[in-house]
């Protein structure tokens, strides 16, 4: 038994399986106070980002949200793997759950 997940050609427009189900989740605080941090940026690009009206901090405040969904998106994703490898492991063992409920309840039915 080989389970495998989803391509993205398979998914809907939200990235679900299912179309009105959003996979959207937050995973920081959107209201959270802003930080003061110092950040190393290639001065030209730096230069022309102002120049264009580009709003620098949101820029790279969307960037690091876009980058931390991705991880979270690539660490689930692994974690599934790992869940399917192992029931893929147990049904070659032992059979699938509902092949021994089966025999559980056709035993009760023959008392």
């Amino acid at each position: 038994m080989i389970i495998t997940l989803p391509e993205p050609s398979q998914l809907g427009i939200n990235g679900s399986i299912f179309e009105n189900e959003p996979m959207k989740q937050a995973y920081f605080d959107a209201d959270a106070r802003r930080k003061t941090v110092s950040l190393t940026i290639n001065a030209d690009l730096l230069a022309k980002a102002r120049d264009a009206g580009i709003n620098v901090s949101r820029t790279a405040e969307l960037a690091l949200a876009e980058a931390l969904t991705e991880h979270r998106r690539a660490r689930l994703k692994t974690e599934i793997q790992r869940d399917l490898r192992a029931l893929e492991e147990y049904v070659q063992e032992l059979g699938t759950p509902g092949a021994d409920l089966r025999n559980m309840l056709r035993d009760l039915n023959a008392l």
